[in-house]
């Protein structure tokens, strides 16, 4: 996926079991910020990070969405313990994963695997690819993010 490029619809089952499109949030900017494991060191990071700034990501009028492998009741898990005020999506089959090409493979513990590289798309109001932040470093990401969005006002 490249930056201009339109953004394929999407449908996944958010922390509360209900089904989000993409498309339910045509004519808002959105901020997909995709992590490898609800509730793991780098990956609470970043989410607090997010739930920190959000007020200021809502009063530019953009949505946060986030996204891992987790099922459902695992992203429900992780949102209720950090207070997380933005929908987790569950992409337990991958195919959001794979349509934004951020499986990658890793090295864990000596085996390789496949798994989220933390990325963050940031999606304008018709849907269109605005910036891609590729191999996300969880401390400070958020404030990052928000002053792209500001920037685009």
């Amino acid at each position: 996926m490249e930056v201009h490029d339109k953004v394929a619809d999407f449908t996944l089952q958010d922390d509360q079991e209900n089904t989000v499109h993409l498309s339910d949030y045509a004519g808002t900017p959105v901020v997909l910020f995709f992590y490898p494991r609800a509730d793991t060191p780098g990956c609470t990071i970043e989410a607090c990070g997010f739930r920190d700034v959000f007020k200021k990501i809502q009063k530019a009028g953009t949505v946060v969405l986030g996204i891992s492998r987790d099922t459902p009741k695992a992203q429900a898990k992780f949102k209720a313990k950090f207070d997380l005020p933005y929908p987790l999506l569950a992409d337990v089959d991958e195919k959001v994963c794979k349509q934004f090409g951020v499986l990658k493979e890793k090295n864990m513990y000596g085996k390789k695997v496949m798994g989220i590289e933390r990325t963050t798309f940031l999606i304008g109001p018709d849907q269109t690819l605005l910036k891609i932040f590729p191999k996300v470093k969880p401390e400070g990401h958020a404030e990052e993010v928000l002053e792209t969005i500001k920037g685009l006002k």
